[in-house]
């Protein structure tokens, strides 16, 4: 997610609308990472890459409910904060945006967003921390949305590969 990740934030300083354009494809993106892929395969490609996986309580393999009740809390405040963001950047001008420094654009941003941006902002800050908090102070290192959809995170040790069995070779004279 990293290359994408990079490429959205250098799309978002150079295009005003980047984020009104990019919030149904990036819901989309979001929905197969977080939901379908851990849904399929027990996690998300980094997950499976280090070999954990996400299981329910019981070592089941992840439904789509859980990996959407998972997902949820994110979802939520990443719509929200789009959507908060959206009228200010929908207020300025093309010139008005470029002619500022990035942090000088985020101050203009944030004194043009809606009353319930700052609220949100707070709240989410507490989500992500008490993520963390929840995250480290339970022997299952399970976090808030772990908790909430009913999984944990496990160990997969790596599967041994078996040697190939190759048929022996044909030689052909001609």
């Amino acid at each position: 997610m990293a290359p994408l990740s990079a490429l959205v934030l250098w799309a978002d300083s150079r295009y005003r609308l980047f984020s009104l354009y990019y919030l149904v494809p990036g819901t989309l993106i979001g929905l197969f990472y977080s939901v379908y892929l851990v849904r399929r395969f027990g996690g998300t490609p980094g997950k499976l890459i280090m070999g954990i996986r996400i299981r329910k309580l019981d070592g089941d393999p992840v439904g789509y409910r859980e990996a959407i009740l998972r997902y949820l809390p994110d979802f939520v405040f990443g719509v929200l904060m789009t959507i908060a963001m959206l009228g200010p950047q929908l207020r300025m001008t093309d010139a008005e945006y470029h002619s500022h420094s990035f942090m000088d654009k985020a101050r203009m941003i944030n004194e043009l967003a809606p009353g319930w941006y700052k609220p949100l902002r707070l709240i989410q800050n507490v989500w992500i921390w008490g993520e963390f908090l929840v995250l480290l102070t339970n022997k299952k290192r399970r976090a808030l949305h772990d908790f909430i959809a009913g999984t944990v995170v496990v160990h997969v040790p790596p599967k041994t590969l078996e040697p190939a069995v190759t048929a022996p070779a044909v030689l052909t004279g001609a």
